[in-house]
């Protein structure tokens, strides 16, 4: 674990935080679950499922539906799943966000992907939008809420009634892909791709 601090606060300050926390803290990561890496002979999580891995004579990576085949170089594997998933994270993110752009008759700046650990997403007041690629190893309903939320900004650049009424409008079960990510998002950045 590591305690990241403001320049200005003293370290003894920071440690005396973690101590009076220490409790919450821990039940807090032991609801994290273990940190896993992707390799071969293991599974990653692909779009809400488990999806196994294996390695193949094959040259590259592909998805056959029932399981990534990779090069069966086990040093590299895991960081060709990631290059995978994201291509995948940047297609679905962009086919989403047009959708919903065009139902609210929006247009969008760029669109850029990052592996955040504080939000799923964000649109800034010129219309650019950035995911955390991340999504793709959630439920299509969890990666399609996002988009929905971030462009739903393009309208409403706040968290008003008003803005939840436009999200409402273009995604109405945006309840269910919500509380997901309150509760089990987490798992998605327990899921590393290389040691």
């Amino acid at each position: 674990m590591t305690l990241t601090m403001p320049t200005r606060v003293d370290e003894r300050e920071g440690i005396a935080f973690v101590r009076e926390r220490e409790l919450w803290l821990r039940s807090h990561l032991d609801k994290m679950g273990e940190e896993r890496t992707v390799g071969i002979d293991g599974t990653v999580l692909f779009r809400g499922d488990e999806v196994p891995v294996l390695g193949t004579t094959g040259k590259r990576v592909r998805f056959t539906g029932e399981a990534f085949e990779v090069p069966n170089d086990p040093e590299r594997a895991g960081t060709r799943v990631l290059a995978f998933l994201k291509h995948q994270a940047r297609d679905a993110l962009a086919e989403a966000s047009d959708r919903y752009a065009a139902r609210l008759g929006r247009s969008y700046g760029r669109l850029s992907l990052r592996d955040t650990r504080s939000r799923w997403g964000s649109c800034t007041s010129a219309g650019d939008l950035m995911y955390s690629w991340r999504l793709i190893m959630a439920p299509p309903e969890v990666l399609d809420y996002v988009a929905a939320h971030e462009v739903a900004h393009l309208v409403e650049m706040n968290h008003s009634q008003a803005f939840w009424d436009v999200v409402a409008d273009i995604y109405p079960d945006y309840e269910k892909p919500r509380h997901w990510l309150k509760t089990e998002g987490q798992v998605l950045h327990r899921v590393r791709f290389s040691d």
